[in-house]
């Protein structure tokens, strides 16, 4: 298959690319690295991405970011930072896509833990990973051609976890590897609709 991830050099690309890379072509793509760029804000740039990239069979997405603050005193501006870039940039990567995929296609978007269980300061990543997961669920009944689309839902990985150091009390960090083998159930394997949880 010919595998577009976007984000790929990131964690969570990183982990997908290491475990679809043996089996697949992989053409990588991000803001600043990858064969080619793409900015998620930015529709017309994820056009331009797809006419790069060529046919494709998969595509899974690893990027996107929500904002991380105290509710109390959040304002509208930093609540949309979740909505437009971790939500609409994958929402975008689908609507755009969906015609241009290959028959019997798929997509995976990457959402995560929070919505299902929260931390402090974690309420627009939560709403937002919530908002894709029900998406994903819902563009299932409706995509064509055969095209499948799911979700990988992890906790945080073990190489962030220093990162993220205090902001996940009693969360048992998930290990790349495992991470990598959601990625593969859901490009390789017949399920859609579904969201894949590693807690």
């Amino acid at each position: 298959m010919r595998i577009l991830i976007i984000g790929a050099h990131g964690t969570l690309g990183q982990a997908a690319v290491a475990a679809l890379k043996d089996r697949h072509e992989i053409i990588t793509a991000g803001r600043s690295l990858g064969d080619v760029a793409v900015d998620l804000l930015d529709r017309r740039s994820i056009t331009d991405m797809y006419k790069k990239a060529g046919a494709l069979d998969a595509v899974v997405t690893c990027t996107g970011h929500a904002y991380f603050g105290p509710l109390a005193g959040m304002t509208e501006d930093q609540f949309m930072i979740g909505l437009k870039d971790k939500l609409m940039g994958q929402v975008n990567i689908v609507l755009i896509g969906q015609s241009l995929i290959n028959d019997r296609g798929s997509f995976t978007l990457t959402s995560g833990v929070l919505d299902r269980d929260p931390i402090r300061k974690g309420a627009n990543a939560s709403a937002v990973n919530g908002a894709l997961n029900a998406f994903a669920m819902s563009a299932a009944v409706e995509l064509e051609r055969g095209i499948r689309i799911n979700v990988v839902s992890p906790t945080v990985l073990q190489a962030s976890a220093k990162k993220y150091e205090g902001f996940f009390p009693g969360h048992v960090p998930v290990s790349s590897e495992r991470v990598g083998f959601a990625y593969v159930k859901s490009v390789e394997g017949a399920i859609t609709g579904q969201v894949i949880a590693l807690d």
